[in-house]
This record gives C-alpha cells, sequence and structure tokens, in this order.
C-alpha cells in the first residue's frame, strides 16, 4: 500500500482569510487520504513579533483603513526574492524546520511570503518540494502573490484568474477553484430563492466599534418589521455584548445574540442576508451560502477586490452608514424581494460552495496521488 501523501500547510495570523483557508484545506486534504500540518512560521520564527504586529495590523484596519491601504500597497514594489531582514530570515529558518521534519511531498501557502523562501530551502536542499499558492484575495492582487516561483495558483474565481493572466502569469498555472471553505459547505442547503422572506433573517458581524453595532442594528431592524436579527459578537463577546443586549431588550422576540461559534456555515445557510466586513473568509462563506452580502466595512486596497467579486457576481454591495444599510434591506425587499431573489438567483449561478474539496483534489493529482 503507497504511503499517504504529506501536505504542509502554511498560513500567517495576519487577516482570518489565511487561516480560514488553510484549517478549510487540512479538513478536505484529511479526508481524501492525506497526513496535513498546518503551521504559521511567522509564529514559530518569531512570536512576540508576530502577536504585536498581529494586534497592531487588527487596530489599524478597522480604525485607520486608509492608512493600512497606504501600507499594503506600498509591498507591491517589494522585492520579496531579495528581502532578507534579520527577522524574515528567522521566519525562513523556521519553515525550513518545519519542511526538515515534516519531509511533505507538497506545500501548500496560503500567504504570500513563505513561497520566496521555499525556493531558497529548496536549492539548498537540492529537493525541489512542489509549492502551491492559494492566493485569498479576488481580483485586485497584490504583486507579492504574482513574483514568486509556485507549480500552481489557486484562486477563488474567474474573473480574478483572468485579472492574474493579464498581468503575464501562464493561464495553465492558475486554477480556478474557488476560495477553500469549509467541506461542510457542499453539503448545506441554503435558504431557497422561493423563500416568503417573512421573517428576513439577517446575520450580522459587527467590528469592535461599540457605536457602530448600536447604529447599524437599530437601521436594519427598523428597515422593516419583518426583520430578525442575528448578531455574531465572536472574540468581541466581552467588550460589544452590553450594548448588543441593550438592542435585544429594545427589540423584544427579535434579536438574537451568539458569541464565539463554530457554526457559521449553517447560519450562512439560514439566513437571507448577512452584514458584514469585506474579509475574504467571509464574503467567500457567505457566496458559498449564496447569502447575499451587505459590506458595512471595508480595507482599501486589501479589500476592494472582494467587494468588487460581490458586486460582478451581482450579490452585494458597500452600505457603510446606517441609512446605507437600511436603504439596503428596503430595497431588497421591495417587490415581494425581487432584488433579494435575484441576488439569490446569481449567486446559485456562479456555484463555489465546495473550494476546499476541489483544491484538496487538483493538488493531490497533481502530486501523483489523487483519488
Amino acid at each position: 500500500m503507497a504511503a499517504a501523501p504529506r501536505i504542509l500547510i502554511v498560513t500567517a495570523a495576519f487577516g482570518e482569510g489565511h487561516n480560514s483557508a488553510a484549517r478549510n484545506l487540512a479538513v478536505a486534504l484529511t479526508a481524501a487520504g492525506a497526513v496535513t500540518q498546518v503551521s504559521d512560521p511567522c509564529l514559530l520564527g518569531v512570536p512576540r513579533i508576530t502577536g504585536i504586529v498581529n494586534s497592531g495590523y487588527r487596530y489599524v484596519t478597522t480604525h485607520f483603513p486608509n492608512i493600512w491601504a497606504k501600507i499594503y500597497r506600498s509591498t507591491d514594489n517589494c522585492d520579496f526574492n531579495k528581502q532578507r531582514s534579520p527577522v524574515m530570515r528567522r521566519v525562513e529558518d523556521a519553515l525550513e524546520n518545519l519542511v526538515t521534519g515534516f519531509q511533505p511531498d507538497a506545500v501548500v501557502s496560503t500567504y504570500p511570503l513563505y513561497p520566496y523562501f521555499m525556493t531558497r530551502i529548496s536549492a539548498a536542499s537540492g529537493k525541489n518540494t512542489p509549492v502551491f499558492i492559494v492566493v485569498t484575495d479576488s481580483i485586485e492582487i497584490n504583486a507579492a502573490w504574482l513574483r514568486a516561483c509556485c507549480r500552481h495558483w489557486l484562486v477563488t474565481d474567474p474573473a480574478t484568474r483572468e485579472a492574474m493572466t493579464a498581468k503575464g502569469l501562464p493561464p495553465e498555472k492558475i486554477i480556478d477553484t474557488g476560495f477553500p471553505v469549509h467541506p461542510v459547505f457542499s453539503s448545506l442547503d441554503p435558504v431557497p430563492a422561493t423563500d416568503s422572506c417573512k421573517p428576513f433573517r439577517i446575520l450580522y458581524f459587527p467590528t469592535a466599534q461599540l457605536a457602530f453595532l448600536r447604529r447599524h442594528a437599530r437601521a436594519l431592524l427598523d428597515a422593516s418589521p419583518d426583520v430578525r436579527l442575528t448578531i455574531i459578537l465572536g472574540r468581541n463577546v466581552r467588550a460589544l455584548y452590553s450594548r448588543a443586549r441593550e438592542i435585544k431588550d429594545a427589540y423584544p422576540g427579535r434579536v438574537r445574540l451568539i458569541g464565539w461559534t463554530r457554526k457559521v456555515p449553517q447560519l450562512l445557510n439560514s439566513h437571507h442576508l448577512v452584514i458584514g466586513k469585506a474579509g475574504g473568509a467571509t464574503v467567500h462563506e457567505a457566496i458559498a451560502a449564496r447569502c447575499p452580502m451587505l459590506i458595512h466595512h471595508l480595507v482599501p486596497g486589501q479589500e476592494e477586490g472582494n467587494l468588487k467579486l460581490l458586486e460582478v457576481i451581482g450579490a452585494g454591495h458597500l452600505a457603510e452608514s446606517p441609512q446605507a444599510l437600511a436603504r439596503g434591506v428596503t430595497d431588497l425587499l421591495a417587490d415581494h424581494a425581487a432584488g433579494w431573489r435575484t441576488r439569490k438567483e446569481a449567486l446559485a449561478r456562479h456555484g463555489r460552495n465546495a473550494g476546499a474539496i476541489s483544491a484538496a483534489d487538483f493538488i493531490l493529482k497533481e502530486i501523483g496521488t489523487g483519488r
């Protein structure tokens, strides 16, 4: 009996999309018979610095998104083939230790920097381990994703594939698998487009800003008496709970509060609309659940492509103010929810709810161990 393929998946804590894609892909690869390991070389190599940078990243992207946009766009001009700072050397050493210890048949990176390190690691070891890059952004792709050497880039959608091809990458190396959402999405039934929308269930992911939660929630609930609001507090449960409870008490029987949960796929598939920021994981999970989306917070540069993808599909748009959110809900529900049904049908045509499964199958076939 042939040995099970060994797949090392490397990620980074800077944005939930990288980690979500890595975890979900590991689930799909394991189900397909592979031995997987998910690791964060940044956390292993420079744990204290990674923690500080990650906290700063979350703070700046939430409170000063335009500053982050300038930082993000500046990396377009960086040549990571030559980037050899002491900090990055420690991260590269951590990755080399992972490769030496795990002896993978392939390395899958959901973060753009590691493939550059793998080029040097493979050259030094003489073992050319295949590298697959899972691009977690859509349409607007930072140059850091594009300049590294790899076997294939796995992308989220046809528009992203076209955008990368237009920048000179060989089309045969860019594979549209869809974002690696959790495999459970492929087995769940979303709310049908024929639903009465009474009640109209909205899933709301707030940011850490307290005032936004109250203003957004009131606007959504006041948009229609049919609205029932589920608020996901997540890691901000302690900071946001008292304000969320205030909303729950002000609208008896219409508000549900949930802290941290593993049931996001089930929740998305049971709601009519999702309100959240334009992060890669949230946007693509909404797409997988065929759940139309309104974006209440956008990080310029990094997340603009995710919004553009929703617009290309016809599945959502930007609604940053409470007034825009209320107007968005009203428009969707007008004329017996005709606008909502149109978006549901557009998402059904797009049909991306098995990205992790597709990516896992492709990787295993490429390295000669597919089912």
